[in-house]
């Protein structure tokens, strides 16, 4: 593509009414659920301009989620990486310990608009389940969550807090265990009481039109960062760096900067244990077109079509598939797509907990860990953004096992 051609494009524009983003999106679905997601299109569409809808979701943000989140300058990582000044986007200091919090609060606002009584969702690390359970009971909704039995044993803290939060909670047995068998049993789930039901999808991933609507409640990340950085620096950073799996943390950050040139946005994916098939989660590096969970875009496939199965040290970045917007992104050379292995993000949660005396989750190590690559690379002058997308609460037990502690 054209340098010129990448400068004409408006990012923020997008999707069109089908939700399309160039050729990956849309709605891939059989006629009865097609009916249910055009359902909470419209109501989406209605709502997301209505007055009154938007500001109960940002008195919530604020007084209940703690929004703004902190944007820190991360003075101690800096100082041992040398190179570019890094800041860390506080996510894991939200309500529940996550990002996830800031759409579940709005899928769930727009449920009680529609008359909805129970939430249903997948998730993988449990970090989505959570901030939904935390949603559903918060508003006086009834939810079941499905997790993969693989993640069920993983991130049994998190399990917990679903429970004690009143959700029902799902083991997947089948297939992988893990979150795309999750996917998969939710949306079988639903087919059996879409009426009753809102799909809360944990990222911007599915059927129109829960790539954007997701996307849309996640920006107010990026946002943030954009006022938040003009005060600290005075200038906008030089790069964005967040971990990919469906994609919603990255998404987040990366939405208020997409017509901005100047700022490189690095998206990082799992290697796992290797490149081998079966062994990583790296599905924009390695993956092919094809159709997944109602969505044409990127996915890990065999020869068939089918999805492969996928591993990584981060449940919430073990799935075959990616955000739609996403592949857009590959596609058009906007965001950079790299990877990190299991070993190098276990490195980077033990780094960051023992020289900022801050515990992330796995899944954003992975973005930790690129940045440790990238830093010293960089002039002192050049700033580095990290969405910190979660707390490590939920892997201490697993990290622990893994280093044989206690």
């Amino acid at each position: 593509m054209k340098k010129n051609e990448k400068k004409n494009i408006n990012y923020q524009t997008m999707p069109n009414a089908q939700g399309f983003f160039g050729e990956y999106g849309g709605q891939f679905l059989p006629a009865q659920l097609k009916k249910a997601f055009d359902e909470v299109t419209v109501a989406y569409n209605k709502f997301k301009t209505d007055p009154s809808f938007q500001k109960e979701y940002h008195d919530l943000l604020k007084n209940y989620v703690g929004r703004p989140s902190p944007l820190f300058y991360a003075k101690n990582l800096t100082k041992k990486l040398g190179g570019a000044k890094i800041y860390l986007k506080r996510e894991d200091l939200n309500h529940t310990g996550s990002h996830k919090i800031n759409h579940t609060i709005g899928e769930a606002l727009l449920a009680k608009k529609m008359g909805k009584k129970k939430l249903l969702a997948e998730t993988g690390a449990g970090q989505h389940g959570v901030a939904l359970a935390t949603a559903a009971r918060l508003l006086g909704l009834e939810c079941e969550i499905h997790m993969g039995e693989i993640d069920v044993l993983k991130q049994h803290p998190n399990v917990l807090r679903m429970q004690l939060l009143g959700a029902k909670v799902i083991n997947v047995k089948t297939g992988g265990r893990s979150l795309k068998d999750a996917v998969d049993s939710a949306f079988a789930a639903y087919l059996k009481d879409y009426k009753n039901t809102f799909f809360g999808i944990g990222s911007v991933v599915g059927p129109h039109p829960y790539p954007m609507m997701v996307r849309d409640f996640q920006s107010v990340v990026g946002k943030e960062v954009h006022q938040q950085i003009m005060v600290s620096e005075g200038r906008l950073p030089d790069y964005l760096v967040a971990c990919v799996g469906g994609g919603s943390n990255s998404m987040g950050l990366f939405h208020a900067f997409l017509n901005d040139d100047r700022v490189n946005m690095i998206g990082v994916e799992p290697a796992g244990r290797s490149f081998k098939p079966g062994d990583h989660a790296a599905t924009l590096t390695l993956g092919r077109p094809g159709t997944l969970h109602g969505m044409f875009t990127y996915l890990l496939q065999d020869n068939q079509g089918e999805p492969l199965t996928v591993h990584s040290i981060a449940s919430g970045l073990d799935y075959p598939g990616v955000g739609p917007q996403h592949s857009y992104f590959k596609d058009k050379k906007r965001v950079q797509y790299v990877t990190i292995n299991d070993k190098e993000a276990l490195d980077a949660f033990l780094l960051l907990s023992k020289i900022e005396a801050i515990i992330p989750a796995l899944e954003s190590a992975h973005a930790i860990a690129y940045v440790i690559k990238l830093a010293p690379t960089l002039s002192k002058n050049k700033v580095i953004i990290v969405n910190l997308s979660g707390r490590g609460d939920k892997d201490v037990d697993y990290v622990g096992e893994l280093l044989k502690l206690g």
